[in-house]
């Protein structure tokens, strides 16, 4: 059969859907190998920010100017919102498929291998879904694991051209996310995280009652899952019981990530978040007065078109008041076919920049003050990876989401260990094995 390569572009549903790729092609007798061994490069894609795509069309240009070029196979969310100009550009771009096309893509690309022809699954209706059915076995991460709950967005924030390329909201049956689960936890996956473009929408569209909160009750009590996560809410559907369920289990992880976007009630006007900053807070209060201890993140853009000096310095009030965990920061980009990219008054690029640095230096203090007050305390990490830098180092995630880096082999590897926290950044967390749980 052929041999076949991935790469990954952008955000946690792109993973789980390589995975799912993965794992459908080798059962069909494919093998995955190096990129230069393989007959296709299958490329998953991200549009969320234009340095997002020039990063792949970087890589194709590479690709493409190999004496022998791999048949590229580009897919998601850039496949869909560039279409067939992919194809126009790059002769070797043989097929371009979007989201909604997944369940299509292993069929058309034995079709491109065999036929030569160039073959185009682009989502033409924003409602319909043929997605893959494979359980993603084959992962990037043995002992951890994605899973995407729900497809599609109907926010239409002003800025984003998810809805755009993603379509709109659709929840998968709970009873089929929850055999997921159960596969792969008896797969040796100790943490699973529910991703979705806004979780907290999960279920209304089933008008039944069972919404996101019910889906986390369940997974939490799958017997053998470890931890639990998710990825990401949207202020305007956050409520109460989703904090409270996570109260109610100690295998949910108690960490959120709750984009704010801006600290201007006009900037979220112009943005169609659909809150504004005073109701933003009474959330964090409500997750604070519910969850004590939570990790709280967020993510904010600088420069939206109109912002003026006094709407970001909201943004510079709501960070210091909130104090936040982690900050996500992003100037703005325009992406073409969203509301933003055509409204007047952008922002230049320096002052973007300028803003940018303001608010990353800020939250870096905080940061920082937050992390040393973990020194000297103790947290199970699941050891999951190599540090990116130093020999002999091991990196996991306390349960509030924070990376933690220390010494360990890889005997190690997939195992919770007890890491007393030594020192911290403004990022990471540094620390000392105590020792292993017998988990």
């Amino acid at each position: 059969m052929y041999g076949f390569n991935i790469s990954i572009f952008g955000c946690q549903m792109n993973v789980y859907d390589a995975d799912r790729i993965r794992t459908a092609l080798t059962a069909r007798g494919w093998e995955e190998v190096s990129e230069e061994d393989a007959d296709v490069v299958i490329l998953v894609t991200c549009s969320i920010r234009d340095k997002a795509e020039q990063k792949v069309w970087s890589d194709i240009g590479r690709l493409a100017s190999r004496r022998e070029p791999p048949l590229i196979a580009v897919v998601g969310c850039m496949a869909q919102r560039v279409g067939t100009l992919l194809m126009r550009r790059f002769p070797s771009v043989r097929l371009v498929c979007g989201p909604r096309s997944l369940g299509r893509l292993p069929d058309a690309l034995e079709k491109a291998m065999t036929t030569g022809k160039d073959i185009a699954l682009l989502d033409e209706d924003p409602v319909t879904l043929q997605d893959l059915t494979e359980v993603p076995l084959l992962r990037s991460n043995p002992w951890k694991a994605f899973i995407t709950i729900a497809h599609g967005c109907d926010n239409f924030c002003t800025y984003c051209i998810v809805p755009h390329v993603r379509g709109r909201f659709i929840s998968r049956d709970q009873d089929e996310i929850l055999s997921e689960a159960e596969s792969l936890v008896s797969d040796g996956v100790r943490e699973i995280t529910l991703i979705g473009q806004n979780v907290n929408t999960y279920g209304r569209d089933f008008g039944n009652g069972y919404v996101f909160s019910s889906l986390l009750r369940d997974v939490a009590r799958i017997k053998g899952l470890k931890r639990i996560r998710y990825a990401t809410s949207h202020p305007r559907d956050l409520t109460r019981d989703v904090v409270e369920v996570m109260s109610e289990h100690e295998n949910i992880c108690p960490a959120i990530n709750l984009p704010i976007q801006s600290g201007s009630d006009r900037v979220l006007r112009l943005m169609n978040r659909g809150y504004t900053v005073e109701q933003y807070c009474s959330i964090i209060d409500m997750i604070r007065s519910v969850l004590p201890g939570a990790a709280v993140t967020s993510d904010l853009i600088v420069g939206f078109p109109g912002e003026t000096p006094e709407d970001f310095n909201g943004s510079v009030r709501v960070v210091e008041g909130l104090r936040f965990d982690l900050v996500h920061t992003a100037a703005f980009s325009p992406r073409e076919g969203t509301p933003a990219a055509r409204m007047e008054a952008q922002v230049e690029a320096d002052e973007k920049q300028r803003r940018l640095r303001v608010i990353n230096s800020i939250q870096s203090v905080i940061s920082r003050e937050i992390n040393q007050g973990l020194v000297g305390k103790t947290f199970t990490v699941l050891a999951d990876g190599n540090a990116p830098k130093g020999d002999g180092l091991l990196q996991g995630r306390t349960p509030t989401d924070k990376v933690v880096i220390f010494p360990g082999d890889l005997s190690m590897m997939g195992s919770f260990v007890d890491i007393r926290i030594t020192a911290a950044g403004n990022w990471h967390l540094f620390g000392e094995p105590v020792s292993p749980l017998p988990v």
